[in-house]
């Protein structure tokens, strides 16, 4: 089974993360930030990536540290899970719609981690959510994943439908991503033989 559990503490945050790739979607979260959990539980659902996430931050000073931490163990987990890579599909991409808003993605599971964010929300906040922490998710998701991440809003009115779009688009891809390839058997899918 391709599966990992992070553990990581900081002045900030205290988080536990595991990750079975080859799961149903099944999630069990708690950061104590509400819409965040709704978030992670479309990015489990859509991806058949199993995820028991729990994460106890510094909230009273706000959501950052948690979020942006919960990106870093999420990705570190998922590099982990993947070990060296073999038989995967590598690249996965998604189109998602959901009501006004359209957004796209692109990404591979390359090691070099990079992060394109094309996403504009109409508002600051969604509930008491800053919106500005979807990105940084991404970008930590990104970084510490080994991920090349493309994210281009094509359509969108609503900044609830945009961030759960974007969600779900990463979701999608990913569970592309890390599927086995039938046709390659257990080859590294690189021509440098290493990812």
């Amino acid at each position: 089974m391709r599966q990992a559990t992070i553990s990581r503490t900081t002045a900030e945050t205290a988080i536990s993360a595991t990750l079975n790739l080859d799961g149903t979607g099944f999630y069990d979260v708690q950061t104590g930030v509400g819409f965040f959990d709704h978030m992670l539980e479309q990015l489990a659902r859509h991806s058949l990536i199993d995820i028991t996430l729990r994460a106890k931050g510094d909230l009273h000073i706000d959501d950052h540290h948690t979020v942006e931490d919960c990106g870093i163990a999420i990705g570190q987990a998922l590099a982990k899970a993947l070990a060296d890579k073999r038989g995967i599909r590598r690249y996965g991409e998604c189109a998602l719609a959901m009501d006004d808003a359209q957004v796209r993605c692109a990404l591979d599971l390359s090691g070099r981690a990079y992060l394109v964010w094309n996403v504009e929300f109409p508002t600051a906040k969604i509930g008491a959510f800053d919106t500005e922490l979807v990105r940084e998710f991404f970008q930590a998701l990104s970084t510490h994943g080994g991920i090349t991440l493309h994210v281009d809003q094509v359509h969108g009115i609503n900044s609830h439908h945009i961030a759960e779009a974007a969600f779900k688009a990463v979701a999608r891809a990913l569970r592309v991503a890390v599927e086995a390839d039938p046709r390659k058997g257990d080859a590294i899918p690189s021509t440098k033989g290493m990812l």
